[in-house]
């Protein structure tokens, strides 16, 4: 065997297979295939050093310390960009633009979140890597940057050319440094970006070997050198080089267009397997890149949205308590007020007293704020460096701070309750339960009106909803409420009567009945009656239905009160049968009695598809496990998909699904 000539294969297919799997995300082979020509290559090598080749795969792993790292000096400097924060910038710039004679065309891109890098390469081979430093002079990483996977050795043509882009750690592999971190006594990586950046600044290659680090490049600083007339053809020829790209890159045609690229990121940020922080837009055409240029520091032709803060740090002024539906009691964190992704934030939830205690949470600290989509805002941590010794100690309250009863904590649980059911503050919000959205979608009475009625006695249960009408003169006379406000509430009431039995199930607010479980339920027994005489023994032989939520259930039905109420329900004309789809189940046999888990951005919402799937009798789940049947792929799919890939589980797009469907 020629061992030069079988070390070149063994380079080249391999290669080949880390570009598919780390770039692509299309692997070719198994992991097991990849393993084994790996290991022959190591072998080869250990044997053979001296036809070691600078593009093996096996110069990945980091066997380099270094004392320092040197100066490098870009040859293009790396420019930074100029921040705007709303729509009515994004529409000045878009304007500043046109009042230069361009029609313009943007290219969005998403902003990752971590460490810039400035890639060098030489007749195809990579030849330097370097930090961005000032933006003229950075620190030289070649050796960190040859342990990632997604960043080639080689490119696919001979030529000489420079790149930006930037190095990231996904979420995933964050939490599982960290796992690792704790279980060893070290403190935890702070966030994906200090992670990335430490990573790459570690003098021991080894460290950013273990990180598991990735890449999208998205700059190209000469695309004319390269007969590229467009940013976007530049991208394009990037990717054929063989670098990684992030798929969600958009091309649009005016100011709305990239507002709605900003809006529709936005809303999916968090389901993405890494971190961003905004948004870059950038003009498409090279020439007019250039006929815009540069001010003294920033270029006039692109700029970053940055997304609101998720993080910001306010000071605790005081603690009071809520009281829930259930009876909960949660104690909240009063604020100053502060802006937070756009809105301004005075309270906080601090979840239960085992939470304060074990964040160390006194009142007069400087804390950190986060507050995730239309996810309420909580306390996240606290800045105990701030402290000046004005702050005193948290102590849990022991009575119901509405109706004065003594409270209940369970010996197994961190929460206390008021288990006092005339308590107002527990019947205010069971009425707000009962009339929202995924309930009885009663429009128009939403918390704040449902809590005026009740004040005025005009609600005080759930059957005083139903007799509303009666209070129709005496609501005219209220501030904000006109005749047709009135009557479009009234109607809303009275078509609420319509919905299928599992809204009404999750509406009755049954302690840990969640509206997932309420169809279960309305499925399984298809009308009220059925349900109110079932056993804790039969309740438990329904999947996902353990003896605690049993017993709930039970003890629902055994009341009295309840009882009554519910013949009152039934005497108003509310409906208390299952209107969904029936004998479905045996005719969808890809769909029916499987497990499903769904990921990525699809065409429709993941609740749509969930709702889809349950009707047709399957089981939808968060995370990828043995028991999976079927992962439901869209864009950026993540980590989910490297675990069903793993499982050899049945992955299907979004064309198989419709087709199964």
């Amino acid at each position: 065997m020629d061992i030069q000539k079988r070390i070149e294969e063994l380079v080249i297919k391999l290669n080949k297979w880390d570009y598919e799997y780390h770039t692509l995300d299309n692997p070719s082979v198994s992991d097991q295939e990849y393993d084994n020509h790996l290991r022959e290559l190591e072998k080869l090598e250990e044997k053979h050093p001296q036809y070691i080749r600078d593009d093996s795969p096996t110069q990945r792993v980091g066997n380099h310390i270094l004392d320092k790292f040197s100066k490098v000096t870009h040859a293009i400097p790396l420019f930074s960009l100029r921040d705007v924060f709303n729509e009515n910038e994004i529409r000045d710039f878009d304007q500043r633009i046109k009042k230069e004679g361009i029609n313009p065309q943007y290219v969005c891109e998403l902003k990752i979140d971590g460490l810039a890098v400035s890639l060098t390469y030489k007749d195809g081979s990579l030849v330097r890597a370097a930090t961005r430093g000032d933006g003229v002079v950075g620190e030289d990483i070649t050796i960190n940057v040859k342990t990632i996977k997604s960043i080639p050795l080689i490119l696919q043509e001979n030529v000489d050319i420079g790149v930006r882009g930037e190095i990231y750690m996904s979420k995933k592999v964050l939490d599982e440094i960290n796992a690792q971190r704790e279980s060893e006594g070290l403190e935890p990586l702070k966030n994906t970006r200090n992670a990335a950046a430490g990573s790459m600044r570690n003098l021991d290659s080894k460290v950013a070997a273990s990180r598991k680090l990735d890449s999208f490049i998205y700059h190209l600083p000469n695309p004319l050198d390269y007969n590229l007339p467009t940013h976007h053809q530049a991208l394009e020829y990037m990717k054929r080089l063989g670098f990684k790209l992030n798929p969600n890159i958009r091309l649009v045609q005016d100011a709305q267009g990239i507002i709605d690229y900003i809006l529709d990121w936005n809303s999916k940020r968090d389901d993405l397997p890494y971190e961003i922080d905004g948004v870059v837009i950038k003009l498409d055409n090279i020439n007019d890149q250039q006929k815009l240029g540069f001010t003294a520091k920033y270029p006039k032709w692109a700029v970053a949205y940055k997304f609101p803060a998720t993080e910001v740090i306010t000071k605790l002024k005081d603690i009071v308590f809520t009281v829930g539906r259930t009876g909960l009691i949660t104690p909240n964190a009063v604020l100053e007020p502060v802006i937070v992704q756009g809105s301004t934030v005075s309270r906080a939830t601090l979840h239960n007293e085992k939470n304060i205690i074990d964040k160390d949470i006194k009142i007069g600290d400087m804390v950190v704020i986060r507050k995730a989509g239309d996810v309420i805002p909580e306390v996240v941590s606290v800045k105990k460096e701030r402290r000046d010794g004005t702050e005193w100690g948290f102590s849990m309250i022991e009575t119901c701070p509405i109706c004065g009863r003594g409270l209940v904590k369970n010996e197994k649980e961190a929460d206390h309750f008021c288990v006092n059911e005339l308590c107002d503050a527990r019947n205010i919000e069971g009425l707000i339960h009962f009339a929202s959205r995924d309930a009885m979608n009663i429009e128009g009475l939403g918390e704040r009106i449902i809590e005026d009625f009740y004040n005025l006695g005009f609600i005080r249960n759930i059957t005083d909803i139903y007799h509303l009408d009666r209070y129709k003169e005496e609501l005219m006379e209220l501030e904000g409420f006109g005749n047709k406000s009135i009557n479009n509430l009234l109607t809303s009431i009275e078509n609420s009567k319509h919905n299928s039995l599992e809204k009404l199930l999750f509406g009755l607010g049954i302690r840990q009945v969640g509206s997932k479980m309420a169809k279960v339920l309305a499925k399984e027994y298809m009308n009220l009656d059925n349900l109110m005489t079932v056993s804790q023994e039969e309740l438990t032989t329904i999947r996902d239905i353990g003896p605690i939520i049993a017993q709930n259930i039970v003890n629902y039905f055994n009341n009295n009160d309840n009882i009554k109420m519910l013949e009152q329900l039934k005497e108003l004309g509310l409906n208390t049968t299952f209107l969904g789809p029936v004998g479905v189940l045996s005719n969808n046999p890809n769909i029916s009695g499987k497990t499903f888990v769904i990921t990525g951005t699809l065409s429709r919402t993941r609740n749509e598809i969930r709702e889809q799937l349950e009707e047709l009798g399957a089981k939808v789940t968060d995370s990828v496990t043995k028991k999976t049947d079927v992962l439901i792929v869209g864009e950026d799919a993540g980590s989910k998909y490297d675990k069903a890939i793993e499982l050899k589980i049945t992955i299907w797009d979004e064309e198989q699904l419709n087709k199964m469907l």
